[in-house]
């Protein structure tokens, strides 16, 4: 588990850091809990943030740089509003691994939308299933909350918070 209130840098691939021309910036930190995790992501885009989001479970669940890039799996999560696409989103991450084991090393949002139905997020990750030979087991989450959940955008960067419960 990274320090907590530490700010942990997550390397956005090479690519989309060249379609940018710019230095991206963005962050995750473990902010103080009594009893649960809580995470505060920072990003240049709502797409970024989600994504940094779904990387910052996985970092809990393990260390990511020790994850290789074997599988690819295709996710599609919807929400009535920007809360409940994130509360979706990060259960759906926390199932994946429940049932296959699944450990990301890579986020890659496609697309988050509105329309009439509410939000779809769709997105690629990039991982294979946990090897306990070569994967630290850290901290097993149970579940997401939407205690102390925060989405929004202050100057030219988003910030999401939420608990994961442990």
């Amino acid at each position: 588990m990274p320090h907590w209130g530490a700010r942990v840098r997550i390397p956005l691939p090479a690519l989309l850091q060249k379609l940018l021309h710019e230095e991206v910036y963005m962050s995750v930190r473990f902010l103080d809990h009594p009893s649960d995790v809580y995470v505060e992501v920072r990003a240049k885009s709502l797409e970024e943030a989600f994504a940094l989001s779904g990387m910052a479970v996985y970092e809990v669940m393990t260390d990511v740089r020790r994850v290789k890039k074997e599988e690819t799996v295709e996710v599609t999560v919807e929400g009535f509003d920007l809360y409940s696409l994130l509360y979706n989103w990060l259960e759906e991450l926390i199932y994946l691994f429940d049932s296959r084991s699944f450990l990301g090393s890579e986020v890659k949002v496609e697309a988050l939308a509105e329309d009439s139905n509410g939000f779809r997020l769709k997105a690629v990750i990039f991982g294979e299933r946990y090897d306990a030979d070569r994967h630290e087991s850290k901290t097993a989450i149970k579940a997401a909350t939407y205690h102390l959940m925060e989405i929004k955008k202050e100057n030219d960067e988003y910030i999401i918070r939420f608990v994961l419960d442990i």
